[in-house]
Parts: C-alpha cells; sequence; structure tokens
C-alpha cells in the first residue's frame, strides 16, 4: 500500500498500536479491579470509560495499518483518541475537591464540592462538544463536512485547555495559601495535616494534569492546522504527545491510587473532625 493512498499521511506502524492497546488493556483492568477494591465506582465511568476508548481509538490505527486507505478505521481512532481522555481530566477535577477537603476549605477561593460541580460540568460539556464534532467528521463525505467537524472538536479542546488552566491556578493558589498559612476566610481549626500519601497524591495530580495540558496542546495544534497538516501527518508527534501522555496520566492514577492514598471522601471528611478534635485537646 502507497502511502499516498494513506489517510494519514503515513502507514501507522502495527507495533506501535499493539504496544498502546496493550498498556491501555492493562490499565483499565487494572482500574476496574481498583475501583472494585475501593469501592469508588465512580472512577467507572472516568478512568476506565478512558481506557476503553483509547482501545478503541487504537484498535482503529491498528486496523488502519492493514487498511490505511480506509476512511472508516482513520475517523474511528481519531474521534475516540480525542475524546477518550475527557473523562479522565474530570479524575483529576474531582480529586482536587478531595484534597482541598483534607488542606482545610479556608484556603481555598471555591468550597471543596463546587470544583466537581464547574468542572465536571465543564468536562461533560467539552465532551458533548467534541463529540458532536466527531459525529459530524466521521459521518460527512465532503471535505467541508469533515472541515466543520474538526472545528468543533477543536472548540471543544480548547474550552478544556481553558478549564485546565483555570482549574490549575485554582489548585495551585490553594497549595500557595496552605503552606503560607494565608486563609481566604478564617475558620477556626480548619487547617488539615498534609501527610506523605497526600503529598503523593498531590505530586501524581500535578503530574497528570501537565501530561494532559501537554497532550491539549498538542491536539489543537494538530487541529488548528487541518487534516492535511504537517502535525498530523507526522506518526511520532502522535505516538508520543497524545497516546504517550494519556498511557502517563492514566497509570498514574493507577500507581498512586486514590483508594490507597486517600481513602473515600467520607474518611477524608472523618479524618478531618477527628483533626480538629485533637487540635482543640
Amino acid at each position: 500500500m502507497d502511502v499516498e493512498d494513506s489517510q494519514y499521511g503515513y502507514i501507522p506502524h502495527e507495533y506501535v498500536a499493539i504496544i498502546f492497546i496493550v498498556l491501555f488493556g492493562i490499565s483499565t483492568i487494572l482500574h476496574i479491579g481498583q475501583a472494585t477494591y475501593y469501592r469508588m465506582w465512580w472512577l467507572l465511568p472516568t478512568a476506565c470509560l478512558c481506557g476503553i476508548g483509547e482501545l478503541v481509538g487504537w484498535s482503529g490505527r491498528l486496523w488502519s495499518s492493514f487498511s490505511p486507505s480506509f476512511s472508516n478505521p482513520f475517523m474511528m481512532q481519531i474521534t475516540s483518541t480525542i475524546i477518550s481522555p475527557t473523562p479522565l481530566i474530570a479524575v483529576n477535577f474531582i480529586l482536587l475537591s478531595w484534597i482541598v477537603t483534607r488542606l482545610g476549605s479556608c484556603y481555598s477561593r471555591l468550597t471543596p464540592i463546587w470544583y466537581t460541580i464547574i468542572f465536571v460540568s465543564c468536562d461533560i460539556l467539552a465532551l458533548v462538544i467534541q463529540g458532536a464534532g466527531g459525529g459530524i467528521a466521521s459521518s460527512s463525505t465532503t471535505l467541508s463536512g469533515a472541515n466543520l467537524g474538526a472545528n468543533i472538536m477543536l472548540a471543544g479542546i480548547v474550552f478544556q485547555f481553558v478549564a485546565i488552566i483555570t482549574y490549575s491556578a485554582l489548585a495551585a493558589d490553594v497549595l500557595r495559601r496552605y503552606h503560607k498559612d494565608l486563609p481566604v476566610r478564617r475558620t477556626p481549626n480548619d487547617r488539615g495535616l498534609m501527610d506523605g500519601k497526600l503529598k503523593t497524591m498531590i505530586a501524581a495530580l500535578a503530574f497528570s494534569t501537565l501530561v494532559l495540558f501537554i497532550r491539549s496542546i498538542y491536539r489543537i495544534i494538530e487541529l488548528a492546522n487541518g487534516w492535511h497538516g504537517h502535525i498530523i501527518h507526522t506518526e511520532v508527534y502522535f505516538n508520543v504527545l497524545d497516546g504517550g501522555m494519556v498511557v502517563l496520566a492514566i497509570f498514574t492514577i493507577n500507581f498512586a491510587h486514590p483508594g490507597r492514598l486517600l481513602g473515600t471522601q467520607r474518611d477524608a471528611y472523618t479524618e478531618k473532625t477527628h483533626s480538629r478534635g485533637s487540635s482543640r485537646s
């Protein structure tokens, strides 16, 4: 098969697709087991859903390694790999609210529940926009229709990117205020303890956010350059800056699992109440 006939501008390497399928398969199985063990069922429609979506996307690329001129596997992989990390980003948004509960809501401009409400809502909206764009692009039979779908997906990614930046700024502000003991509002005995597990969770969350941030920048540049741009036609960029970044993010949550490091949100509240009682005594 000639490269000129490929939808990609190159022929996807079979072994690369297999490696990513294996990696995402392992992580997804681990996430299902961990979600069940720690009874964190909310990780099923977030981290696990991301893994399943990436499996679909990379299966499309594996299919394309045999049939690079077929449009179905091409649209299958580009839509799935663009949309799938969105549920994983929601994990980061939710975990920030848990961390704020542990450190003390007095150091945050938002109460913990509002991090979940605002940013998960933004994540869902970004998912809807990206899904709509992917649907238009995959069902289109004309270049103009495909471009419209790509532009809608781009809008969804940009919206998500802005949400990540805002979330990161708020998280950094919480940590700065905690370390300098500069609460937004004075609440007696609201300061929590930052133990080793919490430090590990914060570091993992920062790393996961960073690699997903890098991936978002890549996707924005890729889609902004169009279907025939240099970025989308270079395989190594996709493998490293999309697949590689999402692998790092999803495995980070496996290794630094909130069930092991934080427990449940109820555990966070109980521990916080206990620490308040200890400080009063």
